[in-house]
């Protein structure tokens, strides 16, 4: 009876059941939104991982409207410094192009610092 019970929970709020900690989650998605400077990015499936070192999450997105979340395969990844407010952004990827502030790459670097900046600007 008690795993008919956690099965039915996880059908019916997944998101609850897989969310490890809203906070990041909702950060990661803040982050992203910046990133692609919209605020109608639809957001699928979210995993957070607070026990990882360093703490992070992963997505799925579309830029499209009305994408049904089995249908988005595009990944949005942020990794924090601290599970805890303020976040500090450390590194975050778009599908497999990453960004942070020891790329060689300029724009990628310059891309990091930009969302770093509005991130930090958001939550003070």
């Amino acid at each position: 009876m008690r795993k008919h019970l956690v099965l039915f929970g996880i059908i019916v709020f997944p998101a609850a059941a897989f969310a490890q900690s809203p906070d990041l989650e909702a950060t990661c998605q803040s982050v992203a939104k910046a990133f692609f400077m919209s605020d109608q990015l639809s957001i699928g499936m979210v995993q957070s991982f607070p026990e990882l070192k360093p703490p992070g999450v992963r997505m799925t997105y579309s830029t499209r409207q009305g994408t049904a979340p089995g249908e988005m395969t595009d990944e949005f990844e942020c990794e924090f410094d601290k599970v805890g407010k303020p976040h500090q952004l450390t590194r975050f990827c778009v599908s497999n192009t990453c960004y942070s502030p020891s790329e060689d790459d300029a724009d990628r670097k310059r891309r990091f610092e930009e969302a770093r900046i509005l991130l930090e600007r958001s939550e003070k």
